[in-house]
C-alpha cells in the first residue's frame, strides 16, 4: 500500500514510502474530495417545470398537447444516478474502514500474525466484504496494479528528443524517492519497513511488484527500439533502473528505522536520497566503466 495518502498510518506509510503509492495516493486523494461534490450533484432537487401559462381566449380552446416522454423519464434517470454515486461513496467508505483496522492490527502485532477475519471485525464488516474488495490479504499493504507502473512508463513515453530511456525513467524514480525523505513521512515509512521487513509473505510480494515494473518497462524499451525478442539491451537498461529504485528505496528504510530516529535526526535525508540517486542516475547514463577500478599495485 507516496503522497497519496491518506487511509491509515500504514496506508499513509505505504503512500509515503512508495512512489507508486504516491501517484495512487494523489488519485485517491482527488477522488474523496470529488467524492462529497458528486452526491451533492446527485441531491440536488431536479427543478420544476415552469408552469404553463394560461390559455389566449377565444371560441376555440385548443388543449395542450400530452408532455413528451423523455421529459418524463429525466427524474427517473437522475434517481438512478444518485443511487449509483451514493452507492460509491459508501463502498469507498468501507474499503477505507478495512484498510485502517488493517494498519492498525499489521502495526500492532505484524502481517503474518492477523487473520483476514480479525480485520473484518476491526473494521465492522463480514469476512467475506474484505475479500470482495482485497481478494488476496497481500492487497491491503500493495496495490493490485501498481500506479507507478503506469507514471514510470508516461515519464519515458514523454521524453524529450535526444533524451535516453535511463534519463527518463531515473529522473523520475530520483525525484518520487527523493520524496521518502520527508521528515513528517519518517514515521510512516518506517511504520511501513517494519511491516513488510517483518513479514517474508509481504517481501516476496514487493519482489513480485518489483519484477512486473521492470518487465513492463523492457517491454517499452523493446517497443520503442523495435529491438529482436531476446535482445539484452531493454532487458539490462529496465533491470539497471529498476535496481536504482530498490536501492533507494531500502536507504530510506534504513535511514529511518536507524537508532538516531526522529524527524531531526532524517531532516536531510531528502538531501542524501537525491544526492545518492543522482550519482546513481549518472551511472546509469555515462556507464560503469571508469567505477570501482583495480589499482595497480
Amino acid at each position: 500500500m507516496p503522497t497519496d495518502p491518506t487511509r491509515s498510518e500504514i496506508g499513509a506509510a505505504t503512500a509515503v514510502e512508495r512512489p507508486e503509492d504516491v501517484v495512487a495516493a494523489d488519485a485517491r486523494a482527488q477522488a474523496r474530495a470529488a467524492a462529497p461534490d458528486e452526491v451533492e450533484l446527485a441531491l440536488t432537487d431536479v427543478p420544476a417545470p415552469d408552469p404553463a401559462p394560461d390559455p389566449a381566449p377565444g371560441p376555440a380552446p385548443v388543449d395542450p398537447p400530452e408532455p413528451a416522454a423523455p421529459a418524463a423519464a429525466k427524474p427517473a434517470s437522475r434517481r438512478r444516478k444518485k443511487g449509483v454515486n451514493l452507492r460509491e461513496v459508501r463502498r469507498q467508505q468501507t474499503r477505507e474502514a478495512i484498510v485502517d483496522a488493517a494498519a492498525a492490527l499489521f502495526a500492532e502485532r505484524g502481517f503474518d500474525h492477523v487473520s483476514v477475519l480479525e480485520i473484518a471485525q476491526r473494521a465492522g464488516v463480514v469476512e467475506k466484504t474484505v475479500f470482495n474488495h482485497f481478494p488476496v490479504k497481500e492487497g491491503l499493504v500493495f496495490e493490485a496494479d501498481p500506479p507507478m507502473q503506469a507514471a514510470l512508463l508516461d515519464a519515458v513515453r514523454r521524453r524529450p528528443a535526444g533524451e535516453s530511456v535511463a534519463a527518463a525513467a531515473g529522473t523520475f524514480i530520483v525525484a518520487a524517492c527523493s520524496r521518502l525523505g520527508d521528515p513528517a513521512a519518517a514515521s510512516t515509512v518506517a511504520e511501513m519497513a517494519r511491516v513488510i521487513r517483518g513479514s517474508r509473505t509481504l517481501q516476496v510480494r514487493e519482489r513480485e511488484i518489483l519484477g512486473q515494473l521492470t518487465d513492463a518497462l523492457a517491454e517499452q524499451i523493446t517497443l520503442e527500439t523495435r529491438a529482436a525478442p531476446g535482445e539484452l539491451e531493454p532487458w539490462l537498461a529496465a533491470h539497471s533502473v529498476l535496481g536504482l529504485y530498490q536501492a533507494l528505496l531500502e536507504m530510506a528504510r534504513d535511514r529511518v528505522l536507524s537508532p538516531t530516529g526522529g524527524p531531526a535526526g532524517h531532516a536531510d535525508l531528502v538531501a542524501e536520497l537525491r544526492a545518492s540517486g543522482e550519482r546513481g542516475l549518472s551511472l546509469l547514463q555515462f556507464g560503469l566503466a571508469s567505477y570501482s577500478k583495480r589499482k595497480r599495485t
